[in-house]
């Protein structure tokens, strides 16, 4: 069935993982961590910018776990965190950097956007 923006976001679990992600992401980018620094580094995103990352990810936390209660926010969330993740895609691509980054980070958090998209926003059990 297909869900109403203005229902209770059902299941909320996908929306859950997927906002103690981002949460758990933000906190490692306050002071990037190696492995966060090295890839903002492969994909040449700078360093200027670094700052930028944990607000962006603790908002979309927040704006997941409201949208579980609001569910036309969390929708709109969870569409952002997909246009990030196609970003996030596009930059890798573009500096050629075709490893774990790009094939378990970036696309692993694209196809759990677009399942909690589908699961929790879209196409409802019941």
């Amino acid at each position: 069935m297909v869900g109403d923006v203005f229902e209770v976001a059902t299941p909320i679990w996908p929306v859950i993982v997927l906002a103690f992600i981002q949460v758990v992401d933000g906190i490692l980018c306050i002071r990037p961590v190696s492995f966060i620094a090295k890839c903002f580094e492969d994909v040449r995103w700078p360093r200027r910018y670094w700052w930028m990352m944990p607000p962006i990810k603790f908002a979309a936390a927040a704006g997941l776990i409201a949208g579980i209660w609001i569910p036309v926010l969390g929708l709109l969330t969870t569409v952002c965190l997909i246009a990030y993740f196609v970003a996030a895609i596009s930059m890798h691509i573009r500096a050629r950097d075709f490893g774990r980054n790009l094939f378990v980070n970036a696309t692993g958090m694209l196809v759990l956007c677009v399942a909690t998209l589908l699961i929790s926003f879209v196409i409802r059990p019941g």
